[in-house]
């Protein structure tokens, strides 16, 4: 269902924004800050991730997509929601079947005992990643629809950016 409305909306979309993503996509990921990235801050409400240096001053921000239903915190495996909560970028994947990817540590024990509490599974493997290998020409049309399974999506030029910027063991912070 979820990708049928991609699919809408992509043919209703005008060439134009297509093509110029598709152009910019191809520019190179501008340079690293200095300070380096200290925290990732996800504001779902906002659709919007950024890096944040070591005083709070924000580096870099990014338009993202989300779980396909979104509102609340994550309960379960499944669920489309994404995550909140304060968590760290515990691995990354570069053989990803989405455009690179760093994993986010959910589920946490807290997580994990809830779940377990209800009998159910908490889920995990959320992740910010970029666009489905073989559709990074979306670009940005990727951002009018929820459309991941509960992780944090950009578009491929941004995850380029972002997996350059951000170390292993970042602390993550996303908020409703």
């Amino acid at each position: 269902m979820r990708f049928r409305l991609l699919k809408t909306i992509l043919i209703l979309s005008a060439a134009a924004p297509v093509a110029a993503d598709f152009a910019f996509a191809q520019v190179p990921a501008s340079a690293a800050p200095e300070g380096g990235v200290e925290t990732v801050l996800v504001e779902k409400g906002e659709r919007r991730l950024q890096l944040l240096g070591a005083d709070g001053t924000v580096l870099k921000s990014y338009t993202i997509a989300l779980g396909g239903d979104p509102l609340g915190h994550k309960q379960r495996e499944g669920d489309g929601r994404t995550p909140e909560g304060r968590y760290t970028i515990d691995w990354r994947n570069p053989q990803s079947a989405y455009h690179l990817s760093l994993h986010i540590s959910y589920p946490d024990q807290d997580d994990t005992r809830r779940a377990n509490e209800r009998g159910e599974d908490p889920g995990g493997m959320i992740m910010i990643h970029g666009m489905r290998n073989g559709l990074g020409w979306l670009g940005s049309l990727h951002q009018y629809v929820d459309w991941t399974d509960g992780c944090i999506a950009v578009t491929n030029a941004e995850m380029d950016e972002i997996w350059r910027l951000v170390p292993k063991r970042t602390p993550i912070e996303i908020r409703p």
